[in-house]
């Protein structure tokens, strides 16, 4: 019984580690270019009464099956769906979003490269392209303070007119990873290459794969509400069922103690 108590709990551990996956999508249905997370469960180790294939006669019959009793589960591990969001209009020529694959770069304050599927970009004191947090893109774009009618192509190619005359500011590539999965959030709707992503590939967008850009559009979340409620709802009865294995295995133990 008592192993019965610690298998429902892993269980219960499960299931609330789920539950706090579930909410995060949840709570980030509204934020640009967010990727849904999934968890991952996995069976713990067996306990093995019976080897399966053991000898169980000494004409040297072979149990078929065996006899193994789980320990119970746990969150091996959680993962992305990289499946593309809804593309909204904003109006807003500094929002960008990408159809297909693909990642915007961005520089940190500290040197390093991010990536992104959050296109709203805007303007900082010195006419640099920036995310909203002030983080430089690359390739910089330079914006002149007369320039009008910024305009970014579905190939990358930005360009704007400065005295009446159109003049290119240079063009956007996308970063692509073999496993887009592996990348690690680092909140702010950015990405850090791993080793499990792979190093990126760039490329100019509609070639090699990549997706193309649409100007005045942002990508939504990709979560799917209906679908996380179902889910919550199925992790919470699963809880439940957990902790009700923890209270019948109690009334067993509540009962062998009478009996002795």
């Amino acid at each position: 019984m008592l192993q019965a108590l610690r298998i429902a709990a892993t269980g219960m551990h499960a299931q609330q580690t789920n539950v706090d996956v579930l909410s995060n999508n949840i709570a980030n249905l509204n934020t640009t270019g967010y990727k849904e997370q999934n968890a991952a469960f996995t069976d713990l180790v067996y306990q093995n009464r019976i080897g399966v294939g053991a000898i169980t006669s000494s004409a040297g019959t072979l149990a078929p099956t065996g006899l193994q009793i789980g320990l119970g589960v746990s969150v091996g591990s959680t993962y992305k769906s990289m499946r593309q969001g809804n593309l909204a209009n904003t109006g807003n020529a500094f929002d960008l979003a990408i159809s297909g694959r693909g990642f915007f770069r961005i520089t940190l304050p500290d040197g390093t490269t991010a990536y992104t599927r959050d296109g709203s970009l805007q303007l900082n004191q010195d006419g640099e392209v920036v995310t909203k947090e002030g983080y430089t893109f690359d390739p910089a774009i330079n914006v002149p303070v007369n320039a009008t009618d910024f305009t970014v192509t579905a190939t990358g190619v930005v360009s704007a007119k400065v005295n009446n005359v159109t003049t290119n500011l240079g063009t956007i590539t996308l970063s692509m990873f073999t496993n887009e999965a592996g990348l690690e959030n680092i909140g702010q709707n950015l990405y850090r290459e791993t080793e499990a992503s792979g190093a990126p590939t760039d490329a100019t967008p509609a070639e090699q794969g990549a997706g193309t850009i649409s100007q005045s559009f942002l990508e939504s979340s990709n979560v799917d509400s209906i679908a996380s409620i179902t889910r919550l709802i199925t992790a919470q009865r699963a809880y439940e069922l957990n902790s009700r294995v923890i209270s019948t295995a109690d009334e067993m133990l509540q009962t062998l103690t009478q009996l002795r």
